[in-house]
Formats: C-alpha cells, sequence, structure tokens
C-alpha cells in the first residue's frame, strides 16, 4: 500500500486585481520545500473551478514533488470576485497567485501550471512571472496563440494533449508546439481525451516523470 504523506490544506483569500481571489493551499509533509506551484483552473464559463478533477490531480502531482500547491478561482467563479475576462484579467489573477506564494515562501521555485483555458492562461502569465518550470495541460493552440502575442515563455515547459481529445485537436497542439522557442517537451497520451476520463493516474505519473529532475 502506498504511503501518502499528510496534507495540510488551507482556505485562503487573495487579493487580486479584481478583488479577493478564492483560493486553497495544499502543503505535503516536508521539511523544507524546494518547489511550489500555481495551478490554473479550466474556461469559468463552462463550469471550470479549482475544483477541476484535472487541477486537482497535477495538484497530486506537484505535491508528489514535495511542493506547496495554490489553487484558486479565477475572478468572478466561486467566491472570487470580478467577472470573465477573456484571459487577459484572469493571467492578473494569475500573476496575484504567483505573487502571493512566492512571498509566502521565498527562495522556492515556481511551477505555474494550468488546464486547457488555464492552460493557455499560465503561458501568458508565465512570461511575466517567470517560473522555473511551466506545465500546460490541453492547451487550446488558438487562444494560446491569441495570450501570448508573439511572446514565449522563456522557462523549460511541458505540454500535454490525448490523441483522443475531442476538444483540442492534438496535431493542432503538436503544430503549435513546433513554433515554439524555446520549444517544450510534449506528450501525447494515446487514448486520452480531453477530460482525461480513466487516465488520471497517467497524467498524474507523467507530470511526476517530467518534472523530478
Amino acid at each position: 500500500m502506498t504511503h501518502h504523506p499528510a496534507i495540510t490544506k488551507e482556505a485562503l483569500s487573495i487579493n487580486g486585481p479584481a478583488g479577493v481571489l478564492e483560493a486553497l493551499l495544499e502543503i505535503p509533509e516536508a521539511a523544507g520545500f524546494r518547489r511550489i506551484a500555481v495551478i490554473c483552473h479550466p474556461h469559468p464559463l463552462h463550469h471550470g473551478s479549482m475544483l477541476n478533477k484535472v487541477v486537482h490531480t497535477v495538484a497530486l502531482a506537484m505535491m508528489d514533488l514535495g511542493a506547496p500547491v495554490l489553487r484558486f478561482n479565477f475572478r468572478g467563479v466561486g467566491a472570487s470576485e470580478g467577472s470573465y475576462d477573456e484571459g487577459i484579467g484572469e493571467s492578473e489573477d494569475a500573476l496575484a497567485a504567483c505573487a502571493w506564494l512566492r512571498s509566502r515562501y521565498p527562495g522556492s521555485e515556481l511551477t505555474l501550471a494550468g488546464f486547457s483555458f488555464g492552460a493557455t492562461v499560465a503561458c501568458r502569465a508565465a512570461v511575466t512571472a517567470q517560473p522555473a518550470r511551466l506545465v500546460a495541460i490541453a492547451p487550446p493552440p488558438d487562444r494560446a496563440r491569441a495570450l501570448l502575442g508573439g511572446r514565449h515563455p522563456g522557462c523549460p515547459w511541458l505540454v500535454v494533449v490525448g490523441d483522443a481529445d475531442g476538444v483540442v485537436a492534438a496535431d493542432e497542439v503538436e503544430a503549435w508546439v513546433g513554433e515554439l522557442h524555446p520549444r517544450p517537451d510534449f506528450e501525447l497520451l494515446p487514448g486520452v481525451d480531453h477530460f482525461f476520463h480513466g487516465s488520471l493516474t497517467q497524467l498524474r505519473r507523467t507530470i511526476v516523470r517530467h518534472l523530478g529532475a
């Protein structure tokens, strides 16, 4: 039986640019924290929130790696104030979350991650936040191009998508990755759909394998 270290959970309210952001900090049992993580959730207008199961799986992967993880609701979601802002304002929310977590754990390396809409927001925020690592799960390429506007995150990053994704076409994601410099690591998961039904454990292991070094 696998031993799962104790996790401390803190429900938080963080000051964001459009008002208070509802957030959850999960802290694994560890002596010191070399890395920390912020995770961005899927589309606010399609029931996306920090409680999304893929977001939760990414959080588990980061805690497997010993990182405290901050999940948060974008403006207008849950108890977060403000309203939907096409990914632009949400990127500012992500930067506020990154700043808060960095102030809590100064000197730790930040991993910024996101799923679907949240992946594109994480990419945009990464240009400014300059995390140590970036993880983009099933990012819609057209939205990513629009939000990045020709800019590219300079850190090492990982892009993961399933080849059975019916929302984000895997070949389009792969083509977008090929346009980027520096080029992200690209992981194509066979038989996996957009929501990682039955494949959450595989996603968790993929992230841990790539980021475990």
